[in-house]
C-alpha cells in the first residue's frame, strides 16, 4: 500500500513537472511571438504591408526569420559571402533553387526603425541594371535583415586587389567605371525618391560573370533629405574613401558619393590600395587619393599606373580618366562635378574604346568628349577619310 502510494505521487510530480514544463513552453511562445510582432510594427512592416498593396505589381517579399535560417544553413560560417562595419553577407538558397545574399545588418538606431519600413519600399522599386536588387526583409528580428540577388563573381576589390593573376584590361575597367557611376548617377536622380548611398568603395561594387558592375550596400545609405538641415549625420565610412569635407562637417551630400567615387577610379588606375595602414611609409604615400595628387602635381602619373595599363595606345584616355578623378576629388564638394556628369564622360570615354576609328575626326572626337580633348591635338586630321568612311557606314545601314 505504501508502495502504491509513492508510485502514485511520483507520477503526479512527474505530470506535475511536464506540465509546468509545457505551461513554460507556451509561455515563452507567446513572448517570442509577441515580441517578433513588436519587432515587425516598430520596423514599420504594418505600414510596408499597406503600401505593397496598394501599389501592385512590387516583386518584393517578407521573409519570416526561420525561412532566412533554412536558406542559409542557420547562418553556417561556411555561407559567409562577406563582412563589413555594417554586417554580415551570407549566401543563401530559397525554395526553388533561387540563390540570393542575405545581409545581416549589426544595429539600428530609433531613426532607422521608424524609417525602416518606408525605405525598404523606395529600395524595392529601385530598378537598374547596374543596382544589386532587393528582393525583400526579414522584420521579426531585433535588427531587420535584407535579402539581395545574389552576384556570382565577386567585389571589384578582390578583383583589383586578389591574388587572381589575371590581366584586366583598361576596356574592361573603363566599362565597370561607367557602370558603378551610371547607377549611382541613378540613385541620385532618377530614382523615386533621390538616394544617398554613403559607402561607395570597390568592395561595394559587384561583379557578374561578364563583369558587368552593380552597386550593393545600403546599409549607410539615406534618402535624400528636402530640408538641409537634415543632412547632418554620423560620420562612417570606410577609411581612405571618406570626403574629407564630410569629416569636417557631418553633412552627407551627393558630392560625398562624388568624391568616394574618384577613389575608385583611383584603384582602377593603380591597382593600389586605398589607404596604407604600414607605419613605415611616408605619410603622402598612406592616402591613395593624397599619392595621386601629388604624382599629378608633380606630372608623375606614369610611375603610379598600374603596369597592366601602361599601354601607348591607351595614354590619353589614361589621362582623360585622371583629369575626371581630380575633378571627384576636390576639396570643396561644390567644385565637384555631379555623378551624371562624371557617367556621361565616362560613357564618352568608353564609346572612343570602342570605336577608335573616330579618332581620324576631331570634331566627332570633341563631340564624343563632350568638351575639347588632348587626344584631338594629336589625331590624325583627314575629313575626306572621315567622310568616305561616314559613306560607307551608311551605306550598309540603308542596304546599298
Amino acid at each position: 500500500m505504501w508502495m502504491d502510494n509513492h508510485a502514485g505521487a511520483s507520477v503526479g510530480v512527474v505530470v506535475f513537472v511536464v506540465a509546468l514544463a509545457c505551461a513554460c513552453m507556451i509561455q515563452e511562445r507567446r513572448k517570442l511571438q509577441k515580441m517578433k510582432r513588436d519587432y515587425f510594427r516598430q520596423h514599420g512592416g504594418l505600414i510596408l504591408f499597406d503600401e505593397m498593396r496598394s501599389k501592385q505589381g512590387i516583386a518584393f517579399k517578407i521573409f519570416t526569420e526561420e525561412e532566412l535560417q533554412q536558406a542559409t544553413n542557420r547562418f553556417s560560417e561556411q555561407q559567409v559571402l562577406g563582412q563589413g562595419g555594417y554586417g554580415t553577407v551570407y549566401k543563401g538558397i530559397l525554395k526553388g533553387d533561387v540563390e540570393v545574399a542575405v545581409k545581416r545588418c549589426k544595429t539600428i538606431d530609433e531613426q532607422q526603425k521608424k524609417e525602416f519600413g518606408k525605405e525598404m519600399l523606395i529600395l524595392s522599386q529601385v530598378n537598374h541594371r547596374n543596382i544589386v536588387k532587393l528582393l525583400g526583409c526579414c522584420l521579426e528580428v531585433e535588427v531587420p535583415m535584407l535579402v539581395y540577388e545574389f552576384v556570382p563573381n565577386g567585389t571589384l576589390f578582390q578583383l583589383i586587389h586578389g591574388n587572381h593573376g589575371m590581366r584586366i584590361s583598361l576596356a574592361t575597367r573603363l566599362g565597370i567605371a561607367h557602370e558603378s557611376a551610371d547607377a549611382i548617377a541613378y540613385l541620385h536622380s532618377s530614382a523615386s525618391t533621390p538616394i544617398l548611398h554613403g559607402d561607395i568603395k570597390s568592395p561595394n561594387i559587384l561583379l557578374d560573370m561578364d563583369h558587368q558592375a552593380k552597386v550593393s550596400d545600403f546599409g549607410a545609405s539615406i534618402l535624400a533629405p528636402t530640408d538641409k538641415s537634415q543632412f547632418i549625420t554620423l560620420v562612417h565610412g570606410t577609411c581612405g574613401y571618406l570626403d574629407p569635407e564630410y569629416m569636417q562637417t557631418n553633412l552627407l551630400t551627393d558630392k560625398s558619393d562624388v568624391y568616394s567615387f574618384g577613389v575608385v577610379l583611383l584603384e582602377l588606375l593603380t591597382a593600389k590600395l586605398p589607404f596604407n595602414f604600414n607605419p613605415d611609409v611616408p605619410a603622402h604615400e598612406k592616402s591613395l587619393s593624397m599619392m595621386f595628387m601629388y604624382a599629378m602635381k608633380e606630372n608623375k602619373l606614369d610611375q603610379i599606373l598600374d603596369v597592366e595599363i601602361k599601354d601607348g595606345d591607351n595614354t590619353e584616355i589614361i589621362e582623360e580618366i585622371a583629369e575626371l578623378a581630380m575633378r571627384c576629388l576636390e576639396m570643396c564638394g561644390d567644385n565637384r562635378p555631379s555623378m551624371k556628369e562624371v557617367a556621361e564622360k565616362l560613357d564618352s570615354l568608353r564609346k572612343v574604346m570602342q570605336h577608335p576609328w573616330v579618332q581620324r575626326n576631331p570634331e566627332e572626337m570633341e563631340c564624343l568628349l563632350g568638351e575639347p580633348s588632348s587626344m584631338a591635338s594629336s589625331a590624325i586630321t583627314s575629313a575626306e577619310y572621315f567622310s568616305i568612311e561616314k559613306k560607307v557606314v551608311n551605306d550598309l545601314q540603308s542596304g546599298r
